[in-house]
């Protein structure tokens, strides 16, 4: 057979942009209702009902049950879902990932739709090079949608001809004869196939072209349909890697839910498929195996002329065509028809053992007990995750967490100044502070590095104006860290030289203290709450007056009393740089509130 390096990567690259059409399709739906999406999925899991209700509907529209599954991880990661929810919308997500099989079974075997992919193209370019995000959006969306199909259609036309090369179908047959061991084999190999591609769907749409073109029977087109559902669990559990182990559970729930489906599926395989293709004949009077049978009376010139396009064809070629085509669609029409069917129905069955999932992947993964003091990311990671939009909610919850370890690092600042200098107790506090400098530095590199990720993927520019925010916020909670270890430097300085507060400076401090403390406990309720006022924000800027009134009012009488000889010169140097850190500090605090009022307006 003549089949070049050449033409190895024109399959390669037709299936490239059936994934690609599919990637922009989806990110461009995600765009277009990601808040949508967030709102959906946190209102309409009330249930296990609900939630598969919302599974199947944003599979149905995002068109990647993968894209769903990352996305219910990375929630359950954030703490927006528990895993009970998480669980029933994954199953969901299986349901409505079976809409791509039937609109590649309509139109792409029954429609030539190729030939509207570029007047498509056309179609969307406008909105592409629109002002408006939204329409950019859209415009992504037709492009994606036109991109999937031409892929589909190069896929169809570059695949190996086997059907002039009868010794390779032998070859096939040697491994699809052997009965169930030949079902076990190809759901093998379309796991397998799966997990290369990461996409169930492609590998769905490669499926149906070998069984449209009679190089495998129904049964073993079945069987590479369940080894999908077992390869495409493989991406929730690549971004469940890095994730928390709540995460790390739903994920691994995705995995048992596919195993035992197939499981159950493959105790009743010809029986089920023998049923599929008894629906199939009532809806269109064909049965599934009519194509194999018609290839092997016909021979392969027969086959390879009517399936060419430009062939000049006589009238019963032409009948031969109709007829070969309508097979094509009654085998497509069975193979999507199976994968329905088997989701449906192992959602019906599992739906009411969700506790039971839970029990099970609560007793294989385990929760390790960490130190607080170690450094961790909780809501985000390194892992997939399904579109830049979505991913940002992750990190304003992470910078939530960022706010609250600062907070403890400012307390403990407050607790140093009462501790009894050089005791065990004072080096300890201080120990602990200089750790959370540390973490403090590296959450900042984290959160940075991630959002600079999400602002690389496909985002929209609300999207990047949020990131551009996010990073601001992120960059001055760090300055807080780091005006919480000056201040921990000062008091550590003041030891060394042996320097005494009075107990006036001492109340002094524990007053700038509490301000601080109080602006930043405002902070933190802002950056984590969603019911922010403006009456937050005005606390917010009276209480920096406060601060600053105050360091000017201390700065005046610090003055006077070195001069009329109240404490020693020293000592006011030192109590003036806690002082004037602690202003600072008050101002960082200012520009994460200025940052999230930006944020606000953006949304």
């Amino acid at each position: 057979m003549e089949y070049t390096f050449f033409d190895f990567l024109t399959l390669i690259g037709s299936l490239g942009l059936f994934l690609y059409g599919m990637k922009v399709m989806s990110e461009g739906l995600q765009k277009v209702a990601g808040d949508r999406l967030r709102s959906i999925l946190t209102a309409m899991t009330t249930n296990r009902f609900t939630g598969v209700l919302t599974g199947v509907l944003i599979t149905a529209l995002i068109q990647s049950s993968s894209a769903t599954t990352v996305m219910v991880v990375s929630f359950v990661n954030a703490g927006l879902l528990s895993l009970v929810q998480s669980i029933s919308v994954i199953m969901g997500a299986n349901v409505g990932t079976t809409v791509t099989a039937w609109i590649i079974s309509i139109f792409g075997f029954k429609v030539n739709i190729s030939l509207f992919a570029i007047p498509l193209i056309g179609l969307a370019i406008p909105f592409i090079f629109s002002g408006n995000s939204r329409r950019r959006s859209w415009g992504e969306f037709i492009i994606g949608f036109a991109f999937l199909f031409m892929g589909l259609d190069f896929l169809k036309n570059s695949v190996p001809d086997l059907q002039s090369n009868p010794e390779i179908l032998a070859f096939l047959s040697e491994y699809t004869n052997m009965g169930f061991l030949s079902v076990l084999l190809f759901l093998l190999i379309g796991s397998i196939i799966t997990i290369i591609v990461q996409s169930s769907s492609a590998t769905m749409a490669i499926t149906l072209i070998m069984c449209s073109k009679g190089w495998i029977s129904f049964d073993i087109a079945a069987a590479m349909v369940l080894g999908e559902n077992i390869g495409t669990t493989i991406t929730a559990n690549l971004a469940a890697i890095s994730g928390n182990v709540s995460a790390k559970r739903a994920a691994f729930a995705h995995f048992m839910f596919n195993i035992f489906g197939v499981c159950w599926v493959l105790l009743l395989f010809f029986p089920f498929t023998r049923f599929i293709a008894y629906l199939v004949g009532e809806l269109t009077g064909g049965s599934p195996s009519d194509l194999i049978n018609f290839i092997q009376q016909q021979g392969p010139d027969v086959i390879n002329k009517i399936s060419n396009d430009n062939a000049h064809l006589t009238g019963a070629e032409a009948a031969l065509r109709s007829q070969y085509q309508g097979m094509q669609v009654t085998v497509s029409y069975a193979l999507s028809l199976f994968h329905t069917v088997f989701n449906i129905a192992n959602v019906l069955i599992m739906i009411w053992f969700v506790n039971f999932y839970v029990y099970i992947v609560t007793r294989v993964i385990k929760v390790k007990h960490q130190d607080d003091e170690e450094f961790q990311l909780k809501f985000i990671s390194g892992g997939l995750l399904s579109t830049s939009e979505l991913s940002l909610l992750q990190v304003k919850k992470e910078i939530g967490v960022f706010a609250e370890r600062t907070n403890r690092m400012f307390g403990m600042v407050r607790d140093l100044i009462h501790e009894k200098e050089g005791s065990e107790s004072y080096s300890k506090i201080f120990s602990r502070i200089e750790k959370y400098e540390k973490i403090s530095d590296r959450m900042d590199l984290e959160i940075a590095a991630y959002l600079n990720n999400v602002a690389d993927g496909r985002l929209s520019y609300d999207g990047k104006l949020q990131v551009s925010a996010m990073l601001t916020m992120t960059s001055e909670i760090e300055s807080i860290g780091d005006s919480c270890f000056h201040l921990a430097r000062t008091l550590q300085r003041k030891q060394e030289s042996k320097t005494e507060f009075t107990e006036g400076i001492i109340a002094d401090i524990d007053v700038m203290m509490r301000l601080v403390s109080e602006a930043l406990e405002n902070m933190i309720s802002i950056l984590t709450r969603n019911d922010v006022t403006e009456a937050d924000f005005n606390k917010a800027y009276n209480k920096e007056m406060e601060i600053n009134n105050f360091r000017n009012q201390l700065r005046t009488a610090n003055i006077e009393n070195i001069n009329s000889k109240k404490y020693e010169y020293q000592s006011g140097t030192h109590f003036m740089d806690i002082i004037s850190e602690c202003e600072k500090l008050g101002d960082y605090i200012i520009n994460v509130i200025e940052a999230v009022k930006e944020k606000r307006k953006i949304n």
